[in-house]
């Protein structure tokens, strides 16, 4: 299905935020060959991140559109993370993904995500902050579940990841208007120290061993 003209500015001006997205995540995985990415929505990472084999999640049909030929997309439920074989993923990424789901189905994903993840592969969230942006956090009613930087590492090592990195505060609650669209200015903010209307963490952690 080809995407509708009406996207392509909106688009455009996602990708570019994403391509420097991409660049910095990139900085902590090195190589990846099998990536899998929940909740793909318009495909801005997975289309862009250079892995050779790339998986992508999401239960809204329409996202087919939005996913690159390359993109294996499977409109399903990904918290069996179905059709994945142990041991054969190097990166499972999401974005803004888990706080929607309820505890009952986080207990049913992270320990499937720690069987399909390589020896030292990796699990990288950028997540909504509730101890930034706690009057934002629920604007979205769909909202299950309370992640912060005081609770996300020992939440991640009960299960069994190792933490390698956790920013606070990484982009802005909402990337639709207080991010910069130009790629340049998007490069500068994620280097910067100081950020303002950041209400997104960024954690980086691997397979425990």
């Amino acid at each position: 299905m080809s995407r509708s003209n009406k996207y392509q500015p909106y688009l455009k001006s996602r990708r570019n935020i994403w391509k420097e997205i991409v660049k910095f995540v990139q900085k902590d995985t090195g190589e990846i060959h099998t990536l899998v990415e929940l909740g793909a929505g318009y495909c801005d990472f997975i289309n862009q991140f250079p892995a050779k084999q790339k998986i992508g999640y999401d239960i809204r049909t329409e996202i087919v559109q939005f996913a690159g030929p390359e993109i294996d997309l499977r409109i399903e439920n990904a918290v069996r993370l179905p059709g994945i074989r142990n041991n054969s993923v190097d990166l499972v990424f999401a974005s803004n993904f888990m706080e929607h789901l309820a505890q009952e189905e986080l207990d049913t994903l992270l320990p499937r995500i720690l069987e399909v993840l390589t020896h030292r592969g990796m699990l990288i969230l950028i997540q909504p902050n509730y101890r930034l942006c706690p009057e934002h956090y629920f604007d979205d009613e769909t909202h299950q579940t309370i992640f912060s930087d005081k609770n996300i590492v020992p939440f991640l090592e009960e299960y069994g990841f190792r933490i390698l990195k956790l920013i606070p505060g990484l982009l802005p609650f909402s990337m639709k208007s207080q991010l910069p669209k130009c790629p340049f200015l998007v490069r500068l903010y994620l280097k910067s120290p100081i950020k303002p209307l950041a209400g997104q963490m960024y954690v980086v952690a691997e397979k425990g061993i």
